[in-house]
């Protein structure tokens, strides 16, 4: 089984309810996908701040999960920050690709870039994720 493969049968209810896609998974990257959906904004059809840290966090627990130790049970968000840089408009798909920062025995960090597919930057969250 390929990482993409573990990381798209992972049952993640809130991801599957947010239309998150994943389509990239290496040990370094994961990358998905996420259109804006009129229940996921906020006035005007833009993406809502709460949407875009959800869909990051998401994406950095699918990428630490393919790089848990053997004998870890779980992984869990400790802390998250996000910079909000732009919107994104109804209609719009947001790729959000996930890299490390430190992969530790006890706790890794992720940042997750979120932009458009036309490259406009929407926010950078970075998280830290205890081993369990």
């Amino acid at each position: 089984m390929t990482l993409l493969e573990k990381i798209q049968s992972m049952k993640m209810p809130f991801a599957e309810l947010k239309g998150v896609t994943f389509t990239e998974a290496e040990q370094d990257r994961v990358v998905a996908r996420m259109l804006v959906r009129p229940d996921l904004c906020t006035l005007h059809g833009t993406i809502h701040g709460g949407a875009v840290m959800a869909f990051a966090d998401s994406v950095g627990a699918a990428a630490t999960v393919i790089n848990l130790p053997a004998d870890a049970k779980g992984t869990t968000t400790i802390e998250s920050k996000t910079n909000f840089i732009g919107g994104a408009k109804e209609g719009t798909t947001v790729v959000a690709v996930a890299t490390p920062v430190h992969r530790g025995r006890r706790t890794q960090v992720w940042q997750t870039r979120l932009q458009t597919e036309g490259g406009k930057l929407v926010a950078v969250v970075t998280q830290t994720r205890v081993v369990l």
